[in-house]
């Protein structure tokens, strides 16, 4: 659970935030050197990159965390399309945590 310190509205997407941070990393790191998954190593290093670009704004209350995940919520959505190409555990779990966190955003800048 997200610390006390973020406001209620924003601890589920934390929470989800900080998992898509943790799975992109790990599947980045699985798929590093190899050029089929070179484009996957990518979008998981800018997911990860956004995901935690928006747990600071969202943690600080930020005026620009609804658009942040919007784009974040973007990001997440790329990234998971990339991983359902490959039949590989890391990166099927990878996936699931980008389309939570995309869904988490969504709900989060829509309200």
């Amino acid at each position: 659970m997200a610390s006390t310190l973020v406001a209620n509205r924003a601890r589920a997407v934390v929470d989800a935030l900080v998992a898509c941070v943790q799975a992109c990393e790990a599947c980045a790191q699985h798929c590093i050197g190899s050029a089929e998954m070179a484009e996957c190593a990518k979008l998981c290093l800018d997911c990860a990159t956004l995901c935690s670009a928006c747990i600071t704004l969202l943690s600080r209350n930020s005026r620009f965390a609804d658009e942040l995940c919007r784009d974040c919520a973007q990001a997440c959505d790329a990234c998971a399309a990339e991983c359902d190409k490959f039949d590989d555990d890391v990166m099927r779990a990878c996936a699931e945590a980008c389309r939570r966190a995309a869904t988490e955003c969504r709900q989060f800048a829509a309200a």
